[in-house]
């Protein structure tokens, strides 16, 4: 389904670029406390979760963006929305994104759902009565949409937010190498290639050498010399047909919202889904303005206000509070399942 936005860009912040680095470079993060969890997978290799306090409560697993982590503007936001919820957020970070290099040579991409599907997984086990959301954010977002078709009704989550999804790989690719938004391109290949001579300075197992490496320059290069390479790929053409998302908005049977922007700087506005192509479960809502995971309002820019952290909150909230009324009505324990397909 296809619903318009609440969502309108203050006169202060209208243009797309200023609303995706207002909460980059302009505001003060919330600082919530967070406990480390490091878990072994069965690959061998490791990923680190990063909890909020508190050992009861929904649970709301977030999933970072390319190169980001529980340090990100807009994973701080929703920790801190959880815990003045008194819900237990928890940030997974995509392999070697904790601040130290992962085992494997592999790392993470876009279209990497078996750490997520294994994440989601330990958690339900954990605490199979206790309400699970997952909330993604651009790569993440893509991610999630992504294992949530896969996953069909099997999917051990209530409910879903993805944010600034890109949909399309290869149409994202384009858009950031064009006019500004080469800047964003610029500044997460740097951090990209930072990450890569973390791990393989030392190690004689990477894709490219370290001359190479710094002869990337965009990210279709880069796709196709490291990401495509480690984690099973032919290359990037491969990569970015196989990875992309909107092929797996049809299947997905959990409860689903889409936020995005049409004036995203980070993709074309063709990558944007036709209502079609989502199941009954799924959510997309459009907004004019908002840039790549800013959705920044308030009436002045000293009193800035952060939607995002206002509008998930309260779509799990709904979700959860359906799902128990639907489950006290039925005496059953599993909420009632919407048709994936059309």
């Amino acid at each position: 389904m296809l619903i318009a936005s609440t969502f309108r860009p203050p006169w202060w912040l209208a243009n797309p670029h200023a609303q995706t680095l207002w909460p980059v470079l302009c505001r003060r993060r919330p600082r919530p406390a967070l406990r480390r969890e490091r878990l072994t997978l069965p690959d061998g290799d490791h990923l680190d979760l990063d909890w909020t306090g508190g050992t009861q409560g929904p649970q709301v697993l977030l999933l970072h963006g390319l190169e980001g982590s529980s340090g990100s503007h807009y994973a701080r936001g929703l920790l801190a929305a959880c815990v003045a919820r008194r819900w237990r957020g928890v940030v997974m970070h995509f392999r070697g994104c904790s601040g130290m290099p992962n085992r494997l040579a592999r790392g993470y991409s876009a279209g990497d759902t078996a750490d997520l599907a294994h994440v989601a997984q330990l958690l339900h086990q954990r605490e199979p009565a206790t309400p699970l959301a997952v909330v993604g954010y651009s790569l993440g977002g893509n991610a999630l949409l992504k294992w949530l078709g896969e996953a069909g009704s099997s999917a051990p989550v209530q409910a879903a937010v993805a944010v600034s999804v890109p949909f399309l790989l290869d149409s994202a690719a384009r858009r950031m190498g064009r006019g500004l938004s080469r800047l964003y391109q610029h500044h997460l290949l740097h951090a990209l290639r930072r990450s890569y001579r973390a791990k393989f300075q030392q190690r004689a197992d990477g894709p490219v050498t370290l001359d190479e490496l710094a002869q990337l320059r965009d990210f279709y290069a880069f796709d196709d010399r490291v990401t495509a390479p480690l984690h099973g790929y032919a290359g990037v053409d491969d990569y970015y047909a196989r990875a992309s998302c909107r092929p797996y908005l049809r299947h997905i049977a959990v409860p689903t919202l889409i936020l995005h922007a049409h004036d995203d700087p980070f993709m074309l506005p063709e990558a944007i889904p036709d209502p079609a192509e989502l199941s009954a479960c799924t959510h997309l809502e459009l907004s004019g303005g908002g840039g790549h995971v800013g959705f920044v309002g308030g009436r002045w820019p000293w009193r800035a206000e952060y939607w995002l952290e206002q509008r998930i909150p309260a779509f799990l909230a709904e979700q959860w509070s359906s799902r128990s009324t639907a489950t006290a009505s039925a005496r059953a324990s599993a909420p009632a399942q919407c048709s994936a397909d059309r």
